[in-house]
């Protein structure tokens, strides 16, 4: 039995932030059978459960699929149009920064080197605003089992931009009527050494308390607009 860190809720909700810099090493089958059961332990409407789960350990595969998620971060990011230090200034003012930015960086020029893909997948409901509704809850549950194991993740979903989607469609045999909702990349958060081998800091590769705006900013009382302090 592979051991799993004993995380209080709260504590491990406060510190499953996204992990970009991740080894290759494999994770085992049953780590990710543990993972699985719990993501779906999610809510979803109605407990309809149409949701199912693609795991992508094949590195043709998995090539292809950061192939796909190259494209759509290079569009995103303008990255035709704007030089690399162009992307890390405006980085730099804004929420992201530049460590978050280089770490954004380099998941699209490594993501193939993460061991585990798994791609959330809704079935028979047709795409809408709310069709991630019945299997985001499942996908944050997956990522803090994933946290209990030592095991960094991140949520991306570049890459289903443009065209790429009925490709990933085609690419994993999806039935037609079932949507690739996100991806998550699995995989063991690089060392400080090999981190700073790489230009980033150490922290890139510890789980913590991600940042946010103040919780008193976004939070309405009753009507939207009334707020108040945090006693």
């Amino acid at each position: 039995m592979v051991e799993r860190q004993p995380l209080d809720v709260l504590e491990a909700i406060h510190s499953t932030r996204s992990i970009r810099f991740l080894k290759p090493d494999p994770i085992p089958d049953e780590v990710i059978w543990a993972i699985l059961d719990a993501a779906i332990r999610g809510p979803n409407g109605s407990n309809m459960q149409r949701w199912g789960w693609v795991v992508v350990t094949d590195p043709e595969k998995k090539k292809k699929l950061a192939d796909f998620y190259r494209d759509g971060w290079n569009l995103a990011n303008r990255v035709e149009k704007r030089s690399r230090e162009e992307r890390f200034a405006i980085a730099s003012t804004n929420q992201l920064g530049y460590q978050g930015y280089l770490g954004v960086e380099y998941l699209a020029d490594h993501l193939e080197d993460a061991p585990v893909f798994i791609i959330p997948v809704t079935i028979g409901a047709r795409p809408s605003l709310r069709s991630g509704s019945s299997i985001y809850g499942a996908v944050q549950n997956l990522q803090l089992a994933a946290r209990a194991f030592g095991i960094g993740t991140t949520f991306t979903s570049a890459h289903a931009i443009e065209d790429h989607a009925e490709e990933t469609r085609e690419l994993l045999d999806l039935p037609e009527n079932a949507v690739d909702m996100c991806l998550i990349p699995l995989g063991y958060p690089m060392t400080e050494e090999e981190l700073a081998a790489v230009g980033a800091s150490p922290n890139q590769g510890r789980f913590g308390v991600p940042r946010r705006v103040p919780v008193e900013q976004v939070t309405h009382w009753d009507s939207w607009g009334d707020q108040k302090a945090r006693t």
